[in-house]
């Protein structure tokens, strides 16, 4: 096993106030309300103008995410990890992907028959995750999802890098052939 991660111990005193603004100003630069965040169905539209069983919707909250979408004004700037949330209708899916560079978490927020695919050279495991389940995918793995529940379900999706490469597909998906 590896030896565990070392992350550097930010003081009080090394806590820098952007110029200008002050505490409370700098605070609420943090904070995306989501009375300001709208559905993004185009972020991955590409996928679902191929088949619409791929149509899902993204609402960004700190960073882009690795959908794909180059800059949003509306979101915290990602300064360690991207975090959205992710509706996914009844019957659709996430497909079959991989991220190099980041972990990737879904926590189900709604939903009650999320099933999760993962494939790792050549083997393939599934897993059901329902409200309140989380998992944690690390770099370097294949995985997709599909709602195989009668309702819409809302997700969290959390990435652990700032700006995350896009994610690939196998080769011999459909998906790996569209261009965004």
């Amino acid at each position: 096993m590896a030896a565990p991660k070392k992350f550097p111990s930010i003081e009080p005193d090394d806590v820098e106030i952007p110029e200008g603004k002050t505490l409370g100003e700098w605070v609420e630069s943090r904070v995306a309300r989501y009375e300001t965040r709208t559905l993004d169905w185009n972020a991955l539209k590409f996928q679902a103008d191929h088949d619409p069983k791929y149509k899902r919707a993204q609402m960004r909250y700190i960073g882009t995410g690795a959908t794909g979408v180059a800059s949003d004004d509306n979101v915290i700037p990602a300064e360690n990890f991207t975090f959205s949330t992710m509706v996914l209708p009844a019957g659709c899916e996430g497909p079959l992907h991989i991220h190099r560079d980041a972990e990737e978490v879904f926590f189900v927020l709604k939903g009650h028959k999320i099933r999760l695919f993962i494939e790792h050279q050549g083997e393939e495991v599934e897993t059901v995750l329902t409200e309140r389940d989380i998992i944690s995918v690390p770099p370097g793995v294949y995985r997709g999802l599909r709602n195989e529940g009668i309702e819409e379900a809302l997700m969290c999706v959390m990435i652990g890098n700032p700006k995350p490469v896009t994610p690939t597909y196998p080769e011999d998906h459909p998906v790996s052939k569209l261009k965004r």
